[in-house]
């Protein structure tokens, strides 16, 4: 139908799947959902409005959308074992706002990892709403294992007592050690607050420490590992599930997205499946095959390796930077994005790094031989970031890998 009626945006989403469809998609917070998720995107539940909570909203026929609202509770309880799930955020950084209005007063003190250092902007970025509302104490990585150190996160919360301590990141490589976390806000009568957005499918399949028993909030997006639509929940404990509800709702937000809370209903039950331990299994294990691959072709990695889905390569040794390999790397069909390396030089639209992940090209069914050759591929790209020879035989490689893995052969027909 928008192909007949509204044949400029068909454009639009048919010349997006083709990109899709011919690309390698190595940005690690994104993913492809299944066609049973963008089918819940596109149901009738867009039609209504929803205010208020199931089986308490302030509007009429909302039946059905609280059978549908109960079931993704339901379903993310199970999924990580959550005393209280919230499914109404709309995205990662409304979630993190809910929390903050819920627990804190402007001015409280909020302690997160610096973003430069593998934070997010919603974790006391100074640009951020949180930077501008908080009194932000901001933690590092050690600068010579690039790795967390507790006693030094410690020591800061003990000194400065902040109301809530954060715990997570979107460009740390390694696994987070959440009952040390645990200890530390213990200590310094803090909340202990977890964004596990990008880790969340890899905690849901196994593979990953889950923080929600350890934790007093947890925050998630929907999208990224966990391979839903894009949007959020919070999770807590029972003694604080009125706070953050009202912080929601009318704190927040006035109608939820029913058609989104739909399609993360759809997607948590696809986690709770035998199949995505599997995947989440493959998920790590073709970035530590990627990572091995660019050690061994001379790339340096922060922390030297991975635990988890995603990758920092530090390109300053190389005489280019982040932006310089996004640019090239886009040009020849792999899509990653430039990211600040801990202690960088560069400004953050510059940047000493790239960011990559494995998400999406396991979603496809790719394991560790494509990573060799990817990783081969990346090597080869950032050394010769103006040469168009090269730019061309890379992208032509990238297609003809992404044809042994066809993404939305069922769309074929529409598209």
């Amino acid at each position: 139908m928008i192909k007949d009626k509204d044949p400029k945006i068909f454009a639009c989403i048919s010349n997006e799947l083709s990109r899709q469809r011919n690309g390698l998609e190595m940005i690690p917070s994104e993913n492809f959902v299944s066609l049973e998720v963008l089918e819940a995107l596109g149901s009738v539940f867009t039609n209504k409005y929803s205010e208020g909570y199931p089986r308490k909203r302030y509007y009429g026929g909302n039946e059905f959308v609280d059978d549908m609202e109960e079931l993704a509770i339901e379903r993310a309880k199970q999924l990580f074992g959550a005393e209280h799930v919230n499914v109404q955020p709309l995205s990662g950084s409304p979630a993190n706002m809910a929390v903050y209005s819920a627990l804190m007063k402007p001015g409280n003190k909020l302690m997160g990892l610096k973003l430069d250092h593998g934070g997010h902007l919603t974790h006391g970025h100074p640009v951020n709403f949180s930077g501008k509302y908080y009194n932000i104490i901001q933690y590092e990585v050690d600068k010579d294992t690039e790795l967390l150190d507790y006693g030094a996160i410690r020591v800061l919360a003990l000194k400065h007592k902040p109301r809530i301590l954060l715990a997570g990141f979107t460009a740390y490589p390694r696994q987070i050690d959440f009952r040390k976390f645990r200890e530390i806000a213990d200590a310094c009568g803090a909340y202990l607050m977890v964004d596990m957005s990008h880790f969340a499918g890899l905690v849901a399949g196994g593979v990953y420490p889950n923080p929600v028993p350890v934790a007093d909030v947890v925050t998630t997006t929907t999208h990224k590992t966990l391979r839903g639509p894009r949007g959020a929940i919070i999770m807590c404990r029972q003694d604080l599930a009125k706070k953050i509800d009202k912080a929601v709702f009318p704190g927040l937000q006035g109608g939820p997205h029913d058609n989104n809370n739909c399609a993360k209903a759809v997607a948590f039950n696809e986690a709770l499946q035998p199949e995505f331990k599997t995947y989440a299994g493959q998920i790590v294990k073709n970035a530590v095959a990627l990572a091995k691959t660019l050690k061994s072709g001379g790339l340096r990695l922060v922390s030297g390796g991975t635990d988890t889905h995603l990758l920092l390569v530090d390109l300053s040794g190389l005489g280019i930077t982040g932006k310089d390999a996004e640019l090239a790397l886009d040009k020849a069909g792999i899509y990653v994005n430039k990211n600040t390396i801990p202690f960088d030089k560069e400004s953050p639209f510059v940047t000493s790094g790239i960011r990559l992940g494995t998400p999406a090209l396991t979603t496809r069914g790719m394991k560790e031989p494509e990573m060799k050759i990817i990783g081969d591929l990346i090597v080869r790209m950032v050394n010769n970031t103006d040469d168009e020879r090269i730019i061309s035989e890379v992208k032509s490689k990238v297609m003809e890998l992404c044809s042994k893995f066809p993404l939305y052969k069922e769309l074929s027909e529409k598209y």
